[in-house]
């Protein structure tokens, strides 16, 4: 199988040309609407693969059983469903990832927002299935009025929701948390060089025999093929991609992203079409990576430097796309000879 097809966007796992060695051990797998795909070289008391990832298919249904908004039995739909505010008991790690949100949201100004799930559904970019509409101004002001995550907290092991309506998507955050999950699941086991990856968000470890380092590609933005854009040695670190030229509806010939500003309830306009971030935790980079999205180059430029987030950024121009990227990011990407 072409190993770029492996994933959604944004970024390809690349191995060697040659065949792998012996010892790399590779799995493969379904879960939150996508693949994941999960490579090792095992110790010499590792526990077999298939164990192995059948302990990660676990995982990972634990997870969706956590933070699917589309399983309607998840912690996650059960709150959403939920119309009183008195406190909603949820498990530690649904705590923890909606505390990040919550905590990126609040950096980014608001741009971010993970209540903004019914005016995402109003665009039709959520599980609604509307069709490919603009909406109209009163029904996008009443959707507006039901999202906004000062109306959201965590109190430890529960959520409280100041509106019976307010309703949370994770789907910006919550693969990346899954693969967090799958890499500190490998390294409790022992392992300690690996590549695991789910729906194109990508967190490494260690390394290839002779001290090889792990690569992983930037694709470049072409909503008709893959490419690779530049190449990163991330080592012991998390990569997300975000970006919006491949999801998408247009009217009247104006593009409609599946990014949406939280500030305003309308998908964004501006002209970074992706937007890369790597930092030691996948669920961290996830969702700054769809935060700065939002934002677009100057402001979300501003919030990297500001958090010294390592951020790599193409952006469309009158003559194609340029690269711009943080400093912190510089000493990740491989040299071109």
């Amino acid at each position: 199988m072409n190993i770029l097809k492996w994933l959604a966007f944004g970024l390809a796992f690349l191995l060697s040309a040659c065949s792998p060695p012996p010892s790399l051990v590779k799995l493969a797998g379904t879960t939150m609407g996508t693949q994941y795909h999960v490579s090792y070289y095992p110790d010499a008391n590792a526990a077999s693969p298939a164990s192995i990832k059948a302990a990660i298919d676990a995982k990972l249904v634990q997870v969706n059983n956590q933070m699917s908004h589309y399983q309607a039995d998840s912690e996650l739909s059960r709150f959403n469903q939920q119309t009183a505010t008195t406190p909603f008991k949820v498990s530690p790690a649904t705590a923890k990832v909606v505390s990040e949100a919550l905590r990126i949201g609040k950096l980014s100004g608001g741009a971010y927002d993970i209540t903004i799930g019914p005016v995402v559904n109003l665009w039709s970019f959520g599980p609604e299935k509307r069709p490919e509409k603009v909406p109209s101004e009163a029904e996008l002001a009443k959707r507006m009025a039901e999202v906004g995550q000062s109306k959201l907290q965590v109190r430890g092991q529960y959520l409280v929701k100041e509106r019976g309506d307010i309703q949370i998507n994770l789907s910006s955050i919550a693969k990346g948390y899954g693969v967090d999950v799958v890499a500190e699941y490998l390294q409790s086991l022992g392992i300690k060089n690996f590549v695991v990856e789910i729906g194109g968000e990508v967190r490494s470890h260690g390394h290839k025999p002779k001290g090889q380092p792990w690569r992983i590609a930037i694709e470049r933005p072409d909503a008709y093929g893959q490419a690779i854009q530049e190449v990163i040695t991330p080592a012991n670190m998390a990569v997300a991609t975000s970006g919006d030229y491949r999801n998408y509806f247009e009217q009247a010939g104006i593009r409609y992203s599946h990014l949406i500003d939280a500030r305003s309830g309308r998908p964004i306009q501006n002209r970074l079409v992706s937007v890369t971030v790597i930092a030691p935790r996948c669920m961290t980079a996830d969702g700054f990576s769809t935060a700065i999205s939002v934002l677009g180059l100057e402001q979300g430029l501003a919030l990297a430097n500001k958090e010294k987030l390592a951020v790599f950024f193409i952006v469309k121009t009158d003559k194609g796309f340029e690269e711009r990227y943080t400093d912190t990011f510089k000493p990740y990407l491989v040299k071109r000879h």
